[in-house]
């Protein structure tokens, strides 16, 4: 995003596994769950990135205690913070709210409590509000953030210094002067919830050339325009509000803002909703002058937060247009932005929207789109060593997008790694979608949605308020057929009152008999059901690209030159741990041997090597010799006798210890039973 890009990447881990300072007590163990599915594609497919999403969140995103975030005076110093990204050290109001939101209440409630206080500051006369950082106009979405976790939690305490805030908060900005209150429409000016840059906007308000600034405020249209996923937190905010006042016994307050709530929700049902296109509108400037264009964001808050009443929710899932990889941010491109130079903030893909998108199915019991877009993210970071910032929403390479900075030039975005917020987009597909967890003041409910082809699956290790629970899933479909908690019939809930450890099984019905991935194998019977193949409907081995391989330690794809096969290679092999995994789905499980050849590219003066595994075994280093002197050349090499078992046998290319690595590869194909 444009304001953080000066924010350097911090490169600490001071955290453990439970996301605790090292060496201090938690005052709320953070649990670590696993995903386990009986299909080995689903496992290998969903459950790495659940795996690498967890790391995410619970490791590399969470650091230690820093006073500086301190200025609300709520924050336990024996407790750590999530911040941004790998990209960027602070934790911002937006990220702190939607990470919690989406994971961290329900994985580390400590954690997420003093992510969420490490947001909010006060004023001079003591009052807590939560910050404005640059992006002033969203800094209610915090308010959704904070019920939440209450719901998950029962913390009263919390509660009532969240609604302090809340309310402080609100008022703030139903007075300010800029991104405030435009009473002629009833709705807050300002920019949308996280396009801080002009990309993501069209002329007008923009212009051709962006030529009054990078960011999107100081764009008159703009800080005077009123936009729909903005209006949509403003709304959440105003009936979370209302609930946390209720929870505290001031319904008289809790009155005032539900109206405010109420007459929120029609002013955008009277501006934005657009029936010729069965959408809502993305913008609306001062003049009245609308804007029908598609923002991914503002169609899942929609949905999630209630604004669409039925039939227009099933008419947002049946018009909205995603990208190959996934829900685009804004759509379409803009005249100024291509298929070749997207804008950073549009038609481009974030996983935070792909992730809010993907709830706002689950929340329709639209399975189709719930598996299509969770298994765009988990290819996504699969294929490039993890959750990144932003991809190409048509080749799926990892690309920050672009944005004009005159007549001529425009700036290519750099996507930052490690993105907090696109791990825990996947996290909540998982809880949210895929399990259907759901908080109420009375406990958890459980409304799932299993796809047809992912096979069974257990969620271990979950921990809610004091029950520790392992949740399991059968059959397919998103119909409840029987529930057992501990063996007995149950009810599709736990009371929040429950303790101990206890095991949820939950029989689904009701699956489509559809084919999603379009290869003539039903995904019941589909072992790929969500990747399109000949073998048993998974890919054939013959040619595997390797920006469809499993690539871990820094391995992502890339587009920078040019000869290459399918969508993309991949570079990064250029430290060790650095590997791309392939698995070959074979017709035969019989043991045996076969070759194995690699098209690769290596500019380099001499030779390079590499540690060939199956199945986690090392078999023996391999040679890559010089292609060329340029990195557009592309070579081949085999390698015989090959030993592989099992109808899913995983090669591995991996630079291990005194390889020499620094190849970039293209694809792999494989030849034998």
């Amino acid at each position: 995003m444009s304001s953080r890009r000066a924010v350097g990447r911090v490169l600490v881990a001071l955290m453990t596994m439970c996301g605790v300072v090292t060496g201090a007590a938690p005052a709320t163990a953070a649990t670590t769950p696993s995903l386990t599915f009986t299909n080995p594609r689903s496992q290998a497919l969903y459950g790495s990135a659940y795996t690498a999403a967890l790391d995410n969140l619970l490791r590399v995103n969470t650091v230690g205690y820093d006073e500086r975030h301190n200025r609300s005076g709520l924050l336990d110093p024996a407790v750590g913070i999530v911040r941004a990204g790998g990209g960027y050290e602070q934790p911002w109001t937006r990220d702190a709210s939607i990470n919690s939101w989406n994971a961290a209440s329900l994985l580390s409630p400590a954690l997420a409590r003093n992510t969420l206080w490490a947001v909010v500051d006060k004023d001079t006369a003591g009052a807590l509000r939560v910050q404005q950082d640059d992006q002033q106009w969203d800094q209610v979405i915090w308010l959704t953030a904070a019920w939440h976790h209450y719901l998950v939690t029962g913390d009263r305490e919390f509660l009532g210094d969240a609604y302090r805030t809340a309310r402080n908060t609100l008022t703030i900005r139903e007075n300010a002067t800029t991104a405030g209150f435009n009473p002629a429409y009833g709705l807050f000016t300002g920019a949308s919830f996280f396009n801080d840059g002009i990309a993501g906007y069209p002329a007008p308000p923009a212009d051709a050339t962006e030529s009054v600034s990078t960011g999107s405020m100081p764009w008159p249209g703009i800080a005077s325009g009123m936009y729909l996923s903005t209006n949509e937190v403003y709304y959440a905010a105003y009936v979370n509000a209302a609930n946390m006042a209720e929870r505290l016994g001031q319904p008289q307050e809790a009155a005032g803002h539900r109206a405010k709530a109420a007459a929120l929700k029609t002013a955008i049902n009277r501006y934005f909703w657009n029936p010729a296109t069965g959408l809502y509108n993305y913008q609306l400037l001062a003049d009245g002058t609308p804007g029908a264009h598609q923002e991914g964001t503002g169609l899942a808050f929609a949905i999630l937060f209630g604004i669409a009443d039925p039939a227009q929710a099933r008419s947002i899932l049946q018009n909205a247009r995603g990208m190959t990889w996934g829900m685009p941010d804004t759509f379409p491109h803009w005249d100024r932005y291509s298929e070749a130079q997207p804008g950073r903030h549009n038609a481009i893909v974030w996983p935070l929207v792909q992730g809010l998108w993907a709830k706002a199915a689950a929340r329709q019991g639209d399975q189709n789109r719930l598996a299509a877009e969770t298994a765009r993210l988990a290819k996504l970071a699969n294929n490039n060593s993890g959750f990144w910032e932003i991809y190409n929403g048509t080749t799926g390479v990892v690309d920050g997008g672009f944005q004009r900075l005159g007549d001529t030039v425009k700036f290519h975005w750099g996507s930052e790694p490690d993105q907090t917020w696109s791990a825990t987009a996947f996290l909540d597909m998982v809880h949210t979608g895929l399990f259907g967890l759901g908080y109420t003041d009375r406990g958890l409910t459980f409304a799932p949605n299993l796809p047809a082809g992912w096979g069974d699956v257990t969620l271990r290790d979950v921990r809610y308020r004091g029950a520790d629970l392992t949740i399991a899933l059968r059959g397919a479909g998103s119909t409840v057929r029987s529930v057992t908690v501990d063996g007995r019939p149950s009810r599709a809930e736990i009371p929040a009152t429950l303790t101990g450890a206890h095991t949820v099984e939950i029989t689904m019905t009701g699956a489509t008999g559809g084919d999603r991935d379009g290869d003539g194998v039903t995904d019941a019977r589909d072992r790929c059901a969500d990747t399109a193949g000949t073998v048993s409907g998974c890919p054939a081995p013959g040619r595997l690209e390797a920006e469809d391989a499993r690539n871990t330690g820094g391995v992502k794809t890339n587009v920078n030159h040019t000869g290459y096969s399918g969508r993309a290679f991949v570079d990064g092999l250029w430290a060790q741990g650095a590997a791309s995994s392939f698995t070959l789905h074979r017709a035969s499980a019989a043991p045996g041997s076969g070759a194995l050849t690699l098209r690769y590219a290596n500019a380099h003066d001499d030779a390079r090597t590499m540690t060939l595994s199956v199945d986690g075994r090392a078999v023996r280093q391999v040679s890559f010799p010089k292609v060329s002197d340029s990195w557009d050349a592309w070579g081949t090499v085999t390698f015989d006798d090959v030993p592989l078992s099992g109808r899913d046998p995983v090669v591995t290319l991996s630079y291990g210890a005194g390889d020499t690595g620094a190849v970039n590869l293209d694809w792999l194909g494989y030849g034998g039973p």
